[in-house]
């Protein structure tokens, strides 16, 4: 297991001692690879493991929302996936979209999910096993217990942060920041306006993460927020373009530190960038 937060994140090492029970239908233990299409998944994947489309499964296609409650009952359960599952998920990107399935999970209040450390890269990249067949679980009912309100902050929230001086960590790179680019190069631009929410933090959601993708150690991501003045003793709002990339943030701080009050705004540069009237700020923030 790693060193800390074993409840949340698991090494490459423990999921392949465990393929045999990821393989199985009768098993309690699932294995969900998430990414924001599935041509990777399919090309090569890890043996067991179910392939989620952030984009097309994990979202509302007419809402650009979260699953509904129904919904997300409906996706688990054709999969094979009950709410006592131990679930564990990964994907590309340093588990950007893994760590935003892994929010919604806890959103929708399942209580044994975790995320494989280093994600499909270092999957790949240190020669653990991979297969191209999916797997076919037996369909099973999930009943979800959430929503869980506590974990994700909403348009008025982050009114209420600027007006009230609450932490407000933005996790994407200098230059969305700044207002120069509205995406990053090759992705979708999603927003009229560049910039960030005023008050902002420039904390970039790879500066939690090592070269490898794996997360850094519990010291050093508490040094890393403590440098912002953000030690969990009120609460944060993690913010991006999509979501995606805070929630890998919201990760480290909700789930890995142990901040109770940290929240992700999965709204995010999306929502805010094209609300008339919205403050924003451009510019480095210093």
């Amino acid at each position: 297991m790693t060193d800390y937060a074993n409840d949340v994140l698991v090494t490459a090492d423990w999921v392949e001692d465990n393929l045999d029970a990821f393989q199985s239908d009768d098993s309690d233990h699932r294995l969900v690879e998430v990414d924001v299409d599935t041509e990777a998944y399919d090309e090569g994947h890890a043996p067991g493991a179910i392939g989620f489309n952030w984009e097309t499964q994990l979202q509302d296609q007419t809402t650009r929302d979260i699953l509904s409650k129904d919904d997300f009952e409906s996706l688990l359960g054709s999969h094979g996936i009950s709410e006592d599952d131990t679930v564990v998920l990964y994907g590309d990107n340093s588990n950007w979209f893994a760590a935003y399935a892994y929010w919604q999970f806890k959103y929708y209040g399942h209580d044994d999910v975790r995320l494989l450390d280093g994600g499909r890269d270092y999957w790949l990249e240190n020669d653990y096993p991979l297969t191209d067949e999916a797997p076919d679980f037996s369909e099973t009912t999930y009943t979800a217990s959430g929503p869980r309100e506590s974990i994700r902050a909403y348009r008025e929230d982050v009114e209420n942060a600027i007006e009230r001086e609450i932490p407000l960590v933005d996790v994407r790179s200098p230059e969305e920041f700044s207002g120069e680019i509205l995406a990053p190069p090759g992705l979708q631009e999603t927003a009229q306006r560049g910039g960030h929410i005023p008050g902002a933090r420039n904390i970039s959601w790879a500066a939690v993460t090592n070269d490898d993708g794996t997360f850094k150690s519990y010291d050093e991501i508490e040094a890393l927020y403590a440098e912002e003045g953000i030690d969990g003793d009120s609460t944060t709002v993690a913010y991006c373009r999509i979501g995606e990339r805070s929630s890998v943030a919201w990760f480290a701080l909700h789930e890995l530190l142990g901040y109770d009050d940290a929240i992700n705004y999965d709204g995010s540069w999306t929502e805010w960038g094209n609300l008339v009237g919205a403050p924003v700020e451009t510019g480095s923030g210093e």
